[in-house]
């Protein structure tokens, strides 16, 4: 490994392979200071990253490529996405989409290794696939992230260069709750017992779930990426203190950068262990809280398309929902608000007019109720999502949806 300016790096581009294949650190740990020198000097180079944030270079001869759209690459004429689970991208690094160069976001260096901090996901198989074919391994070393343990250790050894920087992370606070959001929570919450395993993603919905279960005991982490509301359920004694706590990225407050750092108890693994199917039905009571933007009678879900253009991606849901359903105790719950306000239009459909994302859930949540699915018949499970989850304005419409297409 070498230490080197930002200036020093202006070579090394220089030398990639034409029109090179970039894999960045994605989610909230953009490397922001290696991203700019390299568009800097490369006139055409594909950008693959995971939820992209704003701020990416964007211009003619960068392609984005993803399997997760975030705000930095959706609706962009630019973006060229690929359908995959987020278990399986480490197999498209290795066998379909080889990277030329790697660039990370790390911690300051600590003996001979550095960590990934928040930003574990899919780079330690993009590391394995660059270095296999002779490329490069490219690092930004803050002192401002977080030194994470698990697979987030990157030895000196299996980086080329290092460039030090000192830069603020990227923080999030959580907006308060809304009634609706509130009501989803708590009927979720009211069904998850003592001594369960939680996988929960950000926003207002698993944010309330989490509110709820400040009076739980003996819950476990075993989850895709976790905020503040893991770090509250600490601070009320709610987590099984012999059990560490299992993520593969993390986006949240200064307080939780500051908690995880250096702590043991945190357990960043790589996406191919987190998201394994079969390793998330080994967890006790494993309970799975996805998000969509539409479910249908048959209890299929929407979560990656808008009007026909790709909105995210399958991320890790599908392989969560998997995997809560083989777990003993274990149980799977969609959650969404019954009705889109701003389409002002139900969000339970009698046949979805998008591409599948995920289907067979144990419970469709909403404000108006939980809707039993998996184990019922597709009658029964569409009346259930009908009376249970659908908004009461839009109940005889669906029945009568329902009937035309044989389920009543």
């Amino acid at each position: 490994m070498r230490v080197v300016t930002v200036e020093q790096l202006q070579s090394v581009f220089a030398s990639l392979p034409e029109n090179p294949r970039v894999v960045a650190s994605g989610n909230f740990a953009t490397p922001a200071v290696l991203l700019g020198a390299l568009d800097a000097i490369v006139p055409e180079y594909r950008l693959h990253m995971l939820n992209a944030q704003k701020g990416l270079p964007d211009r003619k001869g960068v392609t984005y490529e993803t399997t997760f759209v975030g705000p930095g690459m959706r609706s962009s004429p630019h973006l060229d996405y690929i359908p995959c689970r987020l278990s399986l991208v480490p197999v498209l690094y290795r066998d379909h989409y080889r990277p030329d160069v790697v660039l990370l976001h790390s911690s300051a260096r600590r003996h001979d290794t550095v960590s990934l901090g928040t930003e574990v996901n899919v780079l330690p198989a993009a590391i394995e696939a660059t270095r296999e074919r002779g490329g490069l391994v490219i690092v930004q070393a803050n002192p401002k992230m977080p030194y994470t343990y698990g697979d987030a250790q990157i030895y000196e050894h299996e980086i080329d260069y290092l460039v030090e920087v000192d830069e603020p992370l990227v923080t999030h606070t959580p907006k308060p709750l809304d009634d609706v959001s509130r009501e989803i929570g708590g009927r979720i919450a009211a069904r998850v017992q003592d001594a369960s395993t939680l996988q929960l993603g950000i926003g207002a919905v698993p944010d309330a779930v989490l509110a709820s279960l400040t009076g739980h005991r003996d819950m476990r982490i075993w989850t895709e990426m976790f905020s503040d509301g893991v770090l509250e359920l600490h601070k009320q004694g709610c987590l099984d203190e012999d059990i560490p706590l299992t993520a593969s990225f993390l986006f949240g407050s200064q307080e939780l950068y500051d908690w995880v750092h250096l702590n043991k108890r945190v357990r960043m693994l790589r996406t191919e262990n987190t998201n394994a199917p079969g390793q998330i039905s080994r967890q006790a009571r494993m309970t799975s809280v996805n998000g969509a933007l539409q479910v249908d009678l048959f209890d299929q879900a929407n979560a990656s398309r808008v009007k026909g253009c790709i909105y995210s991606g399958f991320g890790g849901s599908t392989d969560f929902i998997v995997g809560a359903l083989h777990s003993r105790g274990g149980q799977s719950f969609m959650a969404l608000h019954s009705w889109h306000p701003k389409a002002n239009v139900s969000t339970i459909v009698p046949h979805l007019t998008e591409p599948v994302t995920s289907f067979q859930h144990s419970y469709v949540a909403t404000e108006h109720g939980l809707a039993q699915c998996f184990g019922r018949s597709q009658r029964s499970q569409a009346l259930n999502i009908i009376e249970h989850a659908a908004h009461p304005d839009v109940r005889d419409e669906l029945r009568e949806a329902a009937a035309d297409m044989g389920l009543l």
